[in-house]
């Protein structure tokens, strides 16, 4: 007999919890190694470290407040939705986004001058695009996957949790029709 784990380890939390550590790891090695040197990987992706203040690419510096509040009740939005629209697909993409803006609001809180006004550290640098970090990566990852699912369930009439071949229930089953039923 086997015991399912608690549902919360098989959702969002999981995938949540390690987009914010991959990406204050690898924040806090960006810190402690390119302060005084960029690293150039391949092509022009660069690795060079950068404090943003503002929102995405660099936009609305000294907004950092005003964006870490956002986020907040981005959050929580989510979470709420997660309550309507449960299915893996949903919980992945949920996941990847809210690691993302934590990832990021642990910056504006902790960094300094810190009181939501910290930099967030980006170093993910390919010199014609903004510079970003994982959690800017999980944040896109996460939006792409709800636009694609629920454009993928509108096309084929399905709720978005019934989206892609994996999100189908394992072992449920319908009655045959040729039954008659009680």
């Amino acid at each position: 007999m086997s015991v399912a784990p608690p549902s919360w380890l098989r959702g969002w939390m999981p995938i949540a919890l390690g987009v914010v550590v991959l990406d204050q790891l690898t924040k806090w090695w960006a810190v402690e190694n390119l302060q005084d040197r960029d690293i150039d990987l391949f092509w022009t992706l660069r690795l060079n470290l950068s404090y943003n203040t503002g929102m995405a690419f660099g936009q609305g510096q000294g907004w950092g407040p005003i964006i870490a509040v956002i986020a907040m009740v981005v959050i929580v939005v989510l979470l709420l939705g997660l309550r309507r629209e449960g299915g893996r697909l949903t919980e992945i993409a949920v996941g990847l986004i809210i690691g993302g803006a934590v990832g990021n609001v642990i910056d504006r809180v902790f960094r300094s001058p810190g009181r939501l006004r910290g930099g967030v550290v980006d170093f993910i640098d390919f010199q014609w695009f903004p510079i970003f970090n994982l959690a800017d990566t999980g944040i896109t990852i996460g939006g792409f996957l709800m636009v694609g699912g629920a454009w993928w369930a509108s096309r084929q009439h399905v709720p978005v949790d019934s989206a892609g071949p994996d999100t189908a229930d394992v072992g449920s089953s319908t009655p045959d029709e040729s039954e008659p039923s009680t």
